[in-house]
């Protein structure tokens, strides 16, 4: 299970941190942060089998710099939504390196979900190395695909992505597959640029997202304006 488990604290550091578990094996989270604030983690390693670091409910005030993720499923908010009001908010995710991980910078939402929200949201200066999903909002997550999918009641809103680049695995370089009974609100791109490691093109997909890009957009974003919605 979980290396560090900062359950129901205030006020927490872990720098110098290296930790190590197979690709394979499962729930092995380096860090699972909940209910907790003013948490910071910062030069530190990070190999697992699932994330390297997760962000649960009741957690606010969470920095997180120079980190190195790999292999694992990146840098996590969520899953949000299993229980009514779980809430995220005030995350800073600064200066980390992702190398060959399932995701990046990933919020999660249960396909069925309770009221929650994840706001004030912020990745910046992030490196990417062969990341299967280098830039991803899901709020459909099923990871045993036996869900009874329904629309998410977590509303995600004011979250930055800020000169995130490198190569992705796939084609899909910005996923933002966000509920269609509340979209999510105010996601901001700016100066993004992840190419397939194969050097094809990569695209965004979205779906229910509203928000504006700037500076550098590869790929070309897909998010909806104000004005559109």
């Amino acid at each position: 299970m979980f290396h560090f488990d900062i359950y129901n604290s205030n006020n927490v550091t872990l720098s110098h941190v290296h930790i190590i578990a197979p690709s394979d094996s499962p729930n092995t989270d380096g860090i699972h942060i909940s209910l907790s604030s003013n948490i910071r983690v910062f030069d530190s390693n990070i190999g697992t089998g699932d994330d390297c670091i997760s962000i649960f409910a009741g957690s606010q005030n969470v920095n997180i710099s120079r980190v190195t993720c790999g292999p694992g499923h990146g840098i996590s908010i969520g899953s949000l939504g299993n229980k009514p009001n779980e809430v995220v908010k005030d995350v800073h995710v600064k200066n980390c390196t992702l190398i060959a991980t399932q995701n990046g910078m990933r919020i999660k939402t249960w396909a069925s979900s309770n009221v929650g929200a994840a706001t004030n949201i912020y990745f910046e200066d992030i490196l990417m190395d062969k990341v299967d999903n280098p830039i991803i909002i899901d709020q459909y997550y099923c990871p045993s695909h036996t869900c009874n999918i329904k629309k998410s009641l977590v509303q995600i809103k004011g979250v930055t992505f800020n000169n995130i680049r490198g190569t992705s695995s796939s084609l899909v370089a910005v996923n933002f597959n966000c509920s269609s009974s509340l979209s999510c609100q105010k996601i901001n791109l700016n100066d993004i640029d992840l190419i397939n490691y194969n050097t094809k093109p990569t695209i965004a997909s979205c779906a229910n997202a509203i928000g504006h890009a700037t500076g550098i957009e590869l790929p070309p974003s897909c998010l909806k304006s104000v004005l559109e919605s």
